[in-house]
């Protein structure tokens, strides 16, 4: 299907669910979905989409899941979701977004789930999530983010699930997680990182599962003071390895942490430079 009618969906006035995934459609009519006020889902996966039309989702002030993924989507146009405070899953991933306008979530105060996953994503700012209280799951992997607002996740203190793996990020802000005390998922792999930040722990319950493979890690007294600290649940852990002290060079971090360090241990200087 390549084209859809203004009235397509006239008569309909009961539709909750509508889906429109995998086809070639390029454009949508404004008024599609006026006659559809009652509609909770939407699906938009994999078309050909470059744009969707201001107002377009003004009538459906129901929808709970709004699907996205897959088109070719460069900006987002914050009317969009002026009206949708009872979306609770928004996925754009695999989209060409560029940037995430600083006011365009704020109405979505019910949001639960947000992927802007394989995106173009260079820069977040420090707004960027602000009114999202009851969000517990954010997916950025795949975009191109070198850095992070010390402040970013100070909006989400529900959070529970966050991907921020394949990225190009060269080191964390202090204290960045630290709103994050609900945190049990965090994925940081394949980024560029030397240094480890992580949330508070929060016992009792379980413990943190980390994905930090693929980093260049420094095996300092810092990093390993922390890992026996925090005690996380590694995930592909032969695959987290250090990358300098030379004498740790090539081992695997958790190997390093459990055995402890001699230099540590004895009072070695926790902020001593890298020995390369």
């Amino acid at each position: 299907m390549t084209t859809i009618s203004p009235n397509a969906l006239a008569g309909l006035p009961r539709l909750q669910e509508l889906h429109l995934s995998s086809n070639h459609l390029a454009v949508l009519p404004e008024a599609l979905l006026q006659p559809v006020p009652t509609l909770r889902i939407l699906d938009l996966t994999d078309n050909l989409l470059p744009d969707l039309p201001a107002g377009i989702f003004h009538p459906s002030i129901h929808l709970r899941h709004l699907v996205l993924q897959g088109n070719l989507l460069q900006a987002l146009q914050p009317s969009w979701f002026v009206h949708l405070t009872q979306l609770r899953w928004l996925n754009l991933a695999s989209n060409a977004l560029l940037e995430v306008p600083p006011a365009a979530l704020r109405p979505l105060r019910s949001l639960r789930s947000l992927d802007l996953a394989h995106n173009r994503l260079q820069h977040l700012s420090a707004d960027t999530f602000v009114g999202l209280q009851m969000l517990e799951r954010l997916d950025l992997e795949g975009n191109q983010l070198r850095a992070l607002p010390p402040a970013l996740f100070m909006p989400t203190p529900a959070l529970r699930l966050l991907f921020l793996q394949n990225n190009a990020l060269q080191v964390l802000p202090d204290g960045i997680f630290s709103p994050l005390l609900h945190l049990r998922v965090l994925d940081l792999a394949h980024n560029h990182l030397q240094a480890l930040q992580l949330p508070p722990r929060s016992p009792p319950g379980p413990p943190l599962s980390l994905d930090m493979s693929g980093n260049p890690w420094a095996c300092d007294c810092s990093l390993l003071a922390l890992l026996q600290d925090a005690a996380p649940q590694l995930i592909a852990a032969r695959a987290t390895r250090c990358a300098s002290p030379v004498q740790h060079r090539g081992q695997e971090v958790a190997a390093v942490s459990q055995a402890g360090d001699e230099g540590c241990q004895h009072g070695g200087d926790k902020r001593s430079p890298l020995d390369h």
